[in-house]
């Protein structure tokens, strides 16, 4: 008897469950990939060596909680993961390594090209051990062009990309975009094509090898700058805050701060002008064109400069809104997380809290909610070695096996008060 959706056990099912990823990720954009899979309830488990953990277990405002190995940055994504310290060069590593991606699903990495390879935990090595299995490698550049050999980080492929050049006026570009957009960027698209691929397999039976190059996931950011570039045979000068021909898609001060209004199509203009009573200017628009009214953009400009500085931003973020015109304050990060809008939505769950202050964390989730099954935070980002046991214990290793490899540097125990040799 084929069970009900309704079933409650159905209900409660996400869409990874019984999904088991190894992950060799560290820094953003690997464990963002990886975490987007974990939120989602597959057994992600994040493996590091002792001597050398993810860089970002030790930064973060808390000092409390980067001496745990548990900065704030690291937590942000690495909820809901266990971890398994080992050290791929000590006695057995490999080893080890080969035994848990027998039992695996999936495989993600984004260290430097040929690292995996030199250790013998390459695409073919592994397939060849695991052949249903979906191997993810993400680096700066891909795995093949002339770039491949070279290493990245975000800030680096922003200024390769062009989008820093893009970013900014003509007058301060280039800009770096302050928050790490193309590591998260990059994130996204691994974690979308690794579901691909369990979907594939799902049809096919066949395993896969995923290249994800931190450089394409930003072509593919900047799409409509890619093709417009290419259209006019040079790239556009960066807009800064102002759109070169939609007055009303800009940026403008109020009495007591930034408003940016997002009227793009004419029928939103339209209902801007109305909402500051220049019904007369709304009929002119109805029987214009959009190039006609880009001609006039400073006309429009000049007349938004005049009439916003009247009131503050929130006053007409509210009325602007009323009358169906997309428009928002300028607001830091720390007014928006207070905001009902966001505190009403589930993008936002508890994580941690700071041991210093006591005050309760939450990071983000995922951009989207479920009517059942969908993502949650269920367990905090681990310690470094916190379920190294537990996980080898699955595995088929006696309690003896472990004591051995943890004797002889190979695995880190968290439980152990001494450090390994």
């Amino acid at each position: 008897m084929t069970s009900s959706p309704t079933d409650s056990s159905e209900e409660q099912m996400k869409p990874f469950d019984g999904i088991r990823v190894v992950d060799f990720t560290h820094v953003l954009a690997g464990p963002s990939a990886t975490y987007q899979l974990a939120v989602m309830g597959a057994d992600v488990i994040k493996i590091e060596p002792l001597h050398e953990p993810d860089m970002y277990r030790e930064i973060g405002n808390s000092a409390e909680l980067a001496k745990e190995g548990r900065g704030t940055e690291f937590l942000s994504q690495n909820g809901n993961k266990r971890s398994l310290s080992l050290d791929l060069s000590a006695p057995g590593g490999v080893a080890v390594a080969r035994r848990l991606i027998e039992t695996a699903d999936v495989m993600v990495e984004n260290y430097r090209f040929g690292v995996m390879e030199r250790h013998g935990l390459g695409y073919d090595a592994v397939s060849a051990l695991n052949p249903r299995i979906i191997y993810c490698s993400l680096t700066g550049f891909g795995h093949t062009g002339p770039k491949a050999r070279h290493p990245a980080y975000d800030v680096v492929i922003q200024a390769y990309s062009g989008l820093m050049a893009a970013n900014g006026t003509p007058d301060s570009s280039p800009v770096r975009v302050g928050p790490a957009i193309l590591d998260y960027g990059t994130g996204a698209h691994a974690a979308l094509a690794i579901s691909s691929a369990l979907f594939q397999r799902s049809r096919t039976g066949l395993g896969q090898c995923i290249d994800v190059a931190m450089a394409d996931a930003a072509m593919m950011l900047m799409s409509n700058l890619v093709v417009t570039t290419q259209s006019i045979g040079q790239t556009p000068p960066p807009p800064g805050n102002q759109h070169p021909s939609r007055a009303a898609y800009s940026a403008y001060p109020t009495a007591d701060g930034m408003l940016m209004v997002g009227a793009y199509t004419l029928k939103q203009l339209q209902r801007l002008l109305r909402a500051i009573d220049r019904d007369d200017l709304a009929e002119e628009v109805a029987n214009a064109t959009a190039k006609e009214i880009g001609e006039r953009r400073d006309e429009f400009a000049e007349l938004l400069t005049d009439i916003l500085a009247t009131q503050t931003a929130d006053e007409w973020e509210a009325h602007f809104n009323d009358a169906g015109v997309p428009a928002a304050r300028v607001r830091r990060i720390d007014e928006t997380l207070q905001h009902p809008q966001i505190q009403s939505r589930q993008v936002l769950q508890k994580s941690d809290t700071i041991p210093e202050t006591g005050l309760q964390l939450k990071a983000p989730v995922a951009a989207f909610n479920f009517a059942h099954g969908g993502p949650a935070l269920t367990r905090p980002a681990p310690r470094l070695g916190e379920h190294s046991h537990q996980v080898l214990s699955e595995i088929g290793y006696s309690d003896d096996d472990i004591s051995q490899l943890a004797a002889c540097g190979t695995v880190y125990l968290e439980e152990n008060t001494s450090t390994p040799k």
